[in-house]
């Protein structure tokens, strides 16, 4: 008989089943707007673990090529999301770049997470997630994504995802000719270098670089 781990041993994070969390969050398809997707947790520790280093493996300023959809805000409309792939193409058919805002405001942020990652750690070099400025934890405080995570799971489940919220790049260049950034441009870019050097993990600053290219 195995004998019982030590008080304080870390848990091992179980194996993320991308396959089965993507043919979960498809069965919306096919219910009515607002039926909720439910992921176990250890799925989704495991999810933004996976999600985690995929960003962190990729630069902060992302240099992508076209043909890609770009698409703005989502703020927790998840049947909205579906609609989108629906039109353009699900992945892989058609590659993609989001440029923030995926949470607060709607009532399904989780589910708006949720398949986004899934199709970052399935397809990194096809699908690409800039950070907005919702992607940052005090906002989601104010906002609903703290309340969500808190009502369906637990405030474990919303910690997970702020930490992935802070390895997300900042900005995108396609085919060298087109800027993409949640915010806007900041007087203190002098040169393209200093946004691969962005340090991550980082929160989000009051001033500053980052806080420019979300605000």
């Amino acid at each position: 008989r195995p004998s019982p781990s030590p008080p304080g041993a870390m848990k091992k994070t179980e194996a993320l089943d991308l396959e089965e969390v993507i043919g979960k969050c498809l069965e919306a398809r096919s219910s009515k707007q607002g039926k909720l997707v439910q992921i176990a947790e250890g799925q989704l520790k495991a999810l933004c673990t996976s999600a985690r280093e995929v960003f962190l493996s990729q630069s902060a300023l992302l240099e992508v090529e076209a043909p890609l959809k770009i698409c703005g805000d989502v703020h927790g409309q998840y049947h909205d999301l579906l609609r989108i792939f629906e039109y353009g193409g699900f992945p892989p058919d058609s590659n993609y770049i989001f440029l923030g805002d995926y949470v607060d405001r709607g009532k399904q942020s989780l589910e708006v997470m949720i398949l986004l990652l899934v199709y970052k750690c399935k397809y990194p070099e096809n699908f690409f997630m800039l950070r907005g400025n919702h992607e940052c934890a005090a906002i989601t405080r104010i906002y609903g994504f703290y309340d969500e995570c808190k009502r369906r799971y637990s405030i474990k489940v919303w910690k997970f995802f702020c930490d992935v919220f802070n390895k997300l790049p900042f900005v995108a260049i396609v085919d060298d000719k087109i800027f993409c950034v949640h915010g806007g441009l900041s007087p203190e870019v002098m040169n393209i270098e200093q946004i691969r050097k962005i340090a991550r993990p980082t929160d989000v600053p009051e001033g500053g670089m980052v806080c420019d290219f979300l605000w």
